[in-house]
């Protein structure tokens, strides 16, 4: 596969990404019974439209998202159905819909790639450097199992390398499960060890188990993806919490075009080690991780965001409760219009950053 074919792939992928995303808001708000004007897969000039019932249904000619139009939705409406005259649960449950699909999407993707798998590796231990109990006052046996890494669960096998470079050089506070009951092990030093090969290097002096597996069954392919997909979640709070610490910046994140191009980078890298079956798989695997990071990031209590309307469905409620009374309309829709303004800008600056990334 060319480079023009991976950057339309990945342009495509992402399009339908955020199309998963308004359909759950579409699927949700039609449970609910809420009148839905146009549900349109694509953004810009309309190629295809149908009017089904109260909904049209369309086209668009930009692959690139889509929206999902509800009465009522952005003004005040005297229609019964309109999303506007709704009580809690079900704005609740329309606003979170979007996030629910793109979990589910995420989910689904991952059982789709672990569907031939033959088994998966348990994050086992093979012992310690000799050192090790010298060093920290404990012991490292075989067939201990890491179960928390500084306090962070591990789910999989790759978790561990994961969370073991969060923070590095710095002690380790681990919790092993050894016969089935749970040894906390703090305090771990970073030294001078000795690998297996007799080799002296800087680490923890715990020896990685490569020989487990669990059998690929049915419930533990559908057990993989699920925590593969909570993983996920977890990346994201962690890349969150760097970033307001200050451990990240600008210049880490990524906008449409660096999506792109990372998707398209791992789709080309893939396919010379393992031809055109890994490079889909890869880009398969990317967009599991990126609808996930969709769904945890539109739920983040920002105005215009999902997470937003929730935040001040939630205030409503309250103040109606308390004070008899809700934020006004006007108040409503002025505090959503400048998040999004903001959430542009944000959104072009990265954009910028990513296409002087390219260009250097």
């Amino acid at each position: 596969m060319s480079s023009i074919l991976y950057i339309l792939a990945a342009i495509l992928v992402f399009g339908l990404l955020v199309a998963v995303h308004e359909l759950g808001h579409f699927l949700a708000a039609k449970a609910c019974n809420v009148w839905v004007n146009e549900f349109s897969i694509g953004m810009g000039p309309e190629i295809w439209s149908r009017e089904r019932g109260e909904t049209q249904y369309s086209l668009r000619a930009l692959p690139v998202g889509g929206f999902c139009a509800m009465e009522g939705e952005e003004e005040e409406s005297d229609d019964e159905r309109a999303l506007s005259r709704q009580g809690f649960w079900k704005k609740m449950i329309i606003f979170a819909a979007g996030a629910g699909m793109n979990l589910v999407t995420g989910f689904v993707i991952l059982l789709l790639l672990y569907s031939s798998a033959e088994g998966f590796r348990i994050p086992a231990i093979a012992g310690s450097a000799p050192e090790f109990e010298q060093n920290n006052g404990v012991t490292l046996e075989a067939d201990d199992v890491f179960w928390k890494i500084n306090g962070e669960r591990v789910y999989l096998y790759s978790d561990v390398d994961l969370l073991l470079g969060l923070n590095p050089g710095q002690p380790l506070d681990l919790v092993v499960l050894r016969d089935g009951k749970k040894v906390a092990l703090n305090d771990l030093k970073y030294t001078t060890y000795t690998d297996q090969q007799g080799e002296s290097y800087q680490g923890y002096g715990i020896y990685r188990d490569i020989t487990q597996w669990e059998e690929a069954t049915l419930g533990a392919k559908i057990k993989t993806s699920w925590l593969n997909t909570v993983g996920f979640v977890r990346v994201v709070r962690l890349s969150l919490k760097m970033l307001f610490a200050g451990d990240a910046g600008v210049d880490d994140l990524s906008g449409p075009v660096g999506i792109v191009s990372t998707m398209t980078e791992v789709g080309e890298q893939a396919q010379e080690m393992g031809g055109v079956l890994a490079a889909v798989e890869s880009i398969l695997y990317f967009a599991a991780m990126l609808t996930v990071n969709l769904a945890v990031m539109n739920l983040l209590p920002v105005p215009a965001l999902d997470g937003g309307h929730i935040l001040l469905l939630c205030v409503n409620t309250a103040a109606m409760a308390l004070f008899g009374k809700k934020v006004p309309p006007k108040y409503e829709s002025f505090i959503n219009g400048a998040g999004f303004v903001v959430l542009m800008g944000f959104m072009l600056l990265i954009t910028f950053n990513d296409v002087f990334k390219l260009m250097g």
